[in-house]
């Protein structure tokens, strides 16, 4: 074969690929334009996506062929598009179909059942779902929703857990150091750092006039922090991993970890720490909110306002008293107390929020603003240490 045949066999198979490109985004029918029929495999997946994203009843489109079956509310044909999806996709886009079957095919009651939380792909999102629907979940299936939870916890504090507790051990040893350390205490970096002006040529060594070490931060409480998380139902995602972080604050001897949820009720889970399982099943996702009382209820708690951190997770949509609520925040302030305010603890983007009350909180000198689970050690590292807080 020429050179030339080659690249026209390149080009025709690259042009072939377009095609078949194109079709599985248009969706097939008289209408898509492309002329290229799918067969195999590539049909398989255009009627797991047709199943969901088609048009008109059952989600099936007009003159897609292999796009007729649709998911309809049928819990044996939803079980098997979930399987089929999973055999297809990767993990991230299967997670985000599964979340889009839940909202456009409402989805929701059919989790309700075992066989179909044991066929999904556990994520943050799914957990929130969940949690939203745990009043109406009958016995039979609470024990499969925990397990598929659990999974999730599991997950994400193997994915932050170790990193948040060293970026907080480095802080809270950071603000504990001590100039006259004993000799395990000395932080011998900062150390040389400090005296290389006595630096011995002849010797090769530096003579260390000043000792700078770590007070023993690990043997006692140090800091409180009180984590203090809006459940209404678009906090979901933030609710779950705060839980985690919560579980993860708890699990550090030298930090006391308070965790109180609320709507416009008040309710403290610190004693379910030990289990951010325990805790999630605690919330309930879902009806008003009531900003100021769950503030009262945490200044309430605080009895070290100098060594405390009060981290308020919300949308900052107030259902109570709003001119209260900033008076709390600039009395937590006045005495002391780290005051943090994120509008939303996930990796879902911009988050809608009250503008309003993020810019009088701004005034007060407590920024409100969205983290990420990535973010958030180096937040609470920041807010420990009493430093500017790394707003994104």
């Amino acid at each position: 074969m020429s050179g030339v045949e080659r690249v026209r066999g390149a080009v025709e198979q690259a042009g072939g690929e377009r095609l078949r490109r194109w079709r599985m985004v248009l969706g097939g029918g008289e209408g898509d334009g492309t002329g290229c029929a799918l067969a195999g495999r590539d049909a398989e997946m255009d009627a797991a996506l047709g199943a969901l994203y088609g048009g008109g009843a059952g989600g099936s489109r007009k003159g897609a062929g292999a796009r007729s079956a649709g998911l309809g509310g049928s819990a044996p044909n939803v079980a098997r598009w979930l399987g089929d999806i999973r055999t297809y996709f990767p993990s991230s886009v299967v997670q985000v179909m599964q979340r889009d079957a839940i909202e456009r095919l409402g989805l929701s009651a059919l989790l309700l059942e075992p066989e179909m939380l044991e066929a999904v792909e556990p994520d943050v999102h799914l957990v929130g779902t969940l949690l939203s629907l745990n009043k109406a979940m009958p016995d039979t299936t609470k024990e499969t929703a925990r397990a598929v939870v659990r999974k999730v916890v599991e997950q994400l504090e193997k994915k932050l857990g170790a990193r948040t507790r060293a970026t907080l051990t480095g802080a809270l040893d950071r603000s504990a150091r001590v100039s006259r350390p004993r000799h395990h205490d000395i932080d011998w970096n900062r150390t040389i750092r400090a005296n290389l002006k006595n630096y011995l040529p002849e010797y090769r060594t530096v003579v260390p006039e000043r000792l700078i070490g770590y007070g023993r931060a690990a043997q006692s409480v140090k800091k409180e922090v009180i984590l203090c998380i809006d459940q209404s139902g678009s906090m979901a995602a933030s609710v779950v991993y705060a839980s985690v972080f919560g579980a993860v604050l708890a699990s550090m001897r030298s930090i006391a970890t308070r965790l109180v949820v609320f709507d416009t009720a008040v309710v403290d889970l610190t004693d379910q720490l030990d289990d951010p399982v325990d805790v999630l099943f605690g919330t309930q996702l879902g009806g008003g909110t009531d900003i100021n009382r769950a503030l009262a209820y945490c200044q309430s708690k605080i009895t070290r306002p100098a060594d405390t951190v009060v981290v308020l997770i919300s949308d900052l949509y107030e259902g109570g008293i709003r001119n209260e609520m900033l008076k709390r925040v600039a009395a937590m302030k006045a005495s002391g107390v780290e005051f943090v305010t994120l509008l939303a603890l996930s990796d879902e983007g911009a988050p809608a929020y009250d503008r309003e009350h993020a810019a009088a909180l701004a005034a007060l000198g407590a920024p409100a603003f969205a983290c990420t689970p990535d973010l958030f050690p180096d937040v609470m590292a920041a807010a420990l240490e009493k430093r500017p807080l790394p707003v994104p």
